[in-house]
């Protein structure tokens, strides 16, 4: 039972992890490459995401791995001929046990190791290309607004660098506003930062408060547009990017690093031990709830949507905890309550799978008695 729940497993994860990549690459293809950066940093920015994806599918994967095969199980009655030789439900529970343990512990490697680090490389990589000028300004027949109250535009791109029909709209100073057109122009940088250099060009000044418009021509002007750029300093750290034995040990340093509470920082570090358990508790509730129905000719639908209002409950009760645990961090024992009360269900529909309700016998049955 264990291998099976294993193989069909890794077809469940397989399917429910190409379904979020692709809505995820989706998102990332639209924001990177219409930002004009390459494929490599697509493909860079997806395996980065990954991680975080697969920890998203895994409880979803163990439940439907256990329901799947318990359903399997009964409807070729193997079940029933186990049962009838002796083996309670709690006893046929086990295999099902270890294979949410063993689900839990590659949640626990993603959680605690694989996750935090992919999500900070991440953002670090995301603070890079924020201020990357080729992929804030190099477009051509777009108009950018790199920063508020400024547009800019470019016509063309040759091969060596050239652009030619650019406009730069600066309305930054509430008195005036100022259009810069020209033929052509460079990007070069020096010290002081990176420059537009516009050849053969039109200035054109409007003064808001007198309405009066002045034009200069130019044969060169150098334009700084080094505040068109996000430079981005060192980003701020955040919890989902530590590490767990630094949340539990260095609690308070981690909150003021994070600009957090303690609170949320404890959240965040037990979360991480509670998603592992749900993984747990998401197999055990698929197959008990399964294992009190029986073998039936109208199938288990009605106890596979019993199952998953039974996850449901479980994710209220998970999401009811989060605010007073990120309010006062002395109640960080609150986190591990879902699961607790998931372990609860599953005993509980074991208990009635061992002692199932006797049925009233019939009043003919009891005459004849």
């Amino acid at each position: 039972m264990l291998s099976q729940l294993m193989v069909l497993f890794g077809f469940f994860s397989l399917v429910l992890v190409s379904v979020y990549w692709v809505n995820r690459a989706v998102i990332l293809f639209d924001r990177l490459i219409a930002d004009g950066h390459s494929a490599g940093v697509f493909l860079e920015f997806t395996a980065l995401s990954l991680p975080n994806v697969i920890r998203m599918v895994l409880p979803m994967a163990s439940f439907a791995a256990a329901v799947y095969v318990t359903n399997r199980m009964t409807s070729d009655s193997e079940l029933t001929v186990v049962q009838a030789t002796g083996y309670s439900p709690w006893r046929l529970a086990r295999p099902v046990v270890m294979f949410g343990l063993v689900i839990a512990l590659m949640m626990s490697v993603l959680t605690h190791f694989l996750v935090p680090v992919s999500l900070g490389q991440l953002r670090e990589r995301e603070t890079e290309i924020s201020g990357s000028v080729s992929a804030r300004l190099l477009r051509e027949g777009v108009f950018l607004h790199p920063i508020r109250s400024v547009t800019f535009y470019i016509g063309d791109i040759s091969a060596d660098g050239e652009l030619s029909d650019v406009y730069l709209s600066d309305r930054r100073q509430p008195d005036r506003s100022v259009t810069y057109t020209a033929e052509r122009a460079y990007l070069v940088r020096d010290d002081a930062g990176p420059r537009l250099v516009m050849v053969s060009g039109l200035a054109q000044t409007l003064n808001t408060e007198t309405r009066r418009l002045s034009t200069t021509n130019f044969r060169d002007f150098s334009y700084d547009i080094s505040a068109l750029i996000q430079q981005s300093g060192t980003p701020t750290p955040r919890v989902k990017h530590m590490s767990t034995f630094d949340l539990l040990t260095r609690t308070e340093e981690m909150a003021a690093a994070a600009k957090d509470t303690t609170g949320e920082v404890l959240e965040e570090a037990h979360g991480r031990f509670q998603q592992a358990l749900l993984c747990v508790v998401a197999a055990l509730i698929g197959f008990a709830t399964l294992l009190i129905g029986g073998f039936s000719r109208f199938g288990v639908t009605r106890l596979i949507v019993l199952a998953i209002f039974l996850l449901v409950v479980i994710k209220l009760a998970e999401s009811a905890v989060t605010d007073p645990v990120r309010s006062n961090g002395a109640l960080w024992p609150l986190i591990y309550l879902p699961s607790a009360v998931g372990l609860f269900l599953g005993g509980g529909l074991l208990h009635i799978a061992s002692r199932p309700f006797k049925r009233r016998r019939s009043p003919a049955r009891e005459a004849a008695a």
